[in-house]
């Protein structure tokens, strides 16, 4: 199906696009070749590819058709027994050094414990092979080819990770669902070391409930707690800070690149505030990966509503909602890196998302003729005239100065 294309967005020439069928990509996804350098697409899906939601298939997918011609390999790492991509045919899944004895044992529990597996293959995948991690429920749009290769993938470039920024100009922290270097980095280095130390502690953690208290973690501020967030469930209230409490313990992973990019630590020869503002490339965050929910106001229903429209037929006129729709799907296309569809901790704060509702109405996303079709067309056949621009970072004083695992 034809659809409009944005300003500032190109068709992706057939040679460079993997255009078979979806059984024949699937094929490759489910076996791809052995790691041969850095230009890596890591995912984690626990039961693995076959076994993933639609919605979420797709997104892969898109992922596959618009990099693999590019040098690009896609893996949907699990950990299904006798899968060829398995976690551990590619790290050491009995390593203390690698992983937490929780997730060595297989006892990691809690109601998130498929999300804190993922978070824990996320820094020894990028560590050993290099690339990027990204989310299962991540939709890539930009040119991820071309920004590699201008930062990370360049000898000559200053830049060392790629991530979307999490904070401004007083704050900071990366989105831990998509975090881009080379192998052997050192910033998630110190980043793996920290993580590993709060689910050692007490002898041994099986979740993160609580890790956000943890001495190692002082200074960092809680996770939206600006953001005056409550809700109730089942009878219980929850107020702001019981909420950035629940926040910070399920992104643990984020207080830790928090506490890491916030740190100066002389004996190690880390300086933190120093290398963020050097060597990371801040994407930045709601334009370059929520856009749709600036548009809604986070709203999920709404923005669920609006991309399930059809766009108007030939002769018909465009109403309010379809122009919203369309400009949603406009400004994503031609000004958003990516779109980062929320699922997990997210649903019992701000209620349903659209990714929840892609979830829920299996196929609503690949409708055709749809404001969500349109967006998903433009994912597999278009890629943007430009990069995303780097935020202009100052140096900010450190959260810590000390040891990386001292208190």
């Amino acid at each position: 199906m034809d659809y409009p294309m944005p300003i500032g967005v190109h068709a992706v020439p057939e040679h460079l696009l993997d255009l078979r069928s979806d059984d024949e990509i699937d094929r490759d996804l489910m076996n791809p070749p052995p790691v041969r350098d850095e230009k890596n697409v890591w995912f984690f899906w626990h039961s693995g590819f076959a076994n993933m939601h639609p919605y979420t298939q797709r997104n892969i997918r898109a992922w596959h058709r618009r990099f693999s011609r590019r040098g690009w390999v896609v893996r949907v790492m699990d950990r299904a027994t006798s899968s060829p991509l398995n976690i551990a045919k590619f790290l050491d899944v009995a390593d203390p050094r690698t992983f937490p004895q929780s997730f060595i044992d297989g006892t990691i529990g809690g109601d998130y414990a498929p999300q804190h597996t993922s978070d824990l293959v996320r820094f020894p995948l990028l560590l050993k092979y290099g690339g990027v991690y990204a989310d299962v429920g991540m939709i890539q749009i930009g040119d991820l080819d071309r920004l590699w290769n201008e930062t990370v993938g360049n000898p000559a470039s200053t830049y060392e990770v790629l991530s979307y920024a999490m904070g401004g100009p007083e704050t900071r922290g990366l989105a831990n669902y998509f975090l881009a270097s080379r192998r052997d980095n050192a910033f998630f280095t110190r980043c793996h070391k920290l993580l590993l130390a709060l689910w050692a502690a007490d002898g041994g953690k099986a979740d993160t409930d609580g890790m956000h208290s943890s001495p190692l973690l002082k200074g960092v501020p809680l996770l939206g707690a600006n953001d005056n967030m409550s809700f109730e469930e089942n009878g219980k209230f929850y107020g702001p800070e019981e909420v950035a409490k629940l926040l910070s313990d399920y992104i643990t992973q984020g207080q830790v690149i928090t506490m890491v990019m916030g740190l100066v630590d002389e004996e190690d020869g880390w300086n933190g505030p120093e290398y963020v503002v050097k060597h990371i490339y801040h994407i930045q965050f709601m334009v370059g990966s929520q856009y749709i929910n600036h548009f809604t106001n986070w709203d999920g229903n709404r923005a669920f509503e609006l991309m399930s429209l059809p766009l108007p037929k030939a002769g018909e006129t465009e109403n309010d909602d379809q122009a919203k729709a369309r400009e949603i799907v406009e400004a994503c296309l031609s000004q958003s890196f990516g779109f980062k569809l929320a699922h997990g901790l997210i649903l019992r704060v701000i209620g349903h998302t659209l990714g929840s509702l892609w979830r829920k109405h299996t196929g609503s996303d690949d409708v055709p003729g749809t404001y969500a079709h349109w967006l998903r067309h433009g994912t597999k056949y278009w890629n943007q005239d430009d990069i995303p621009p780097p935020l202009e970072l100052e140096v900010l004083p450190p959260f810590k100065v000390g040891r990386l695992l001292e208190a």
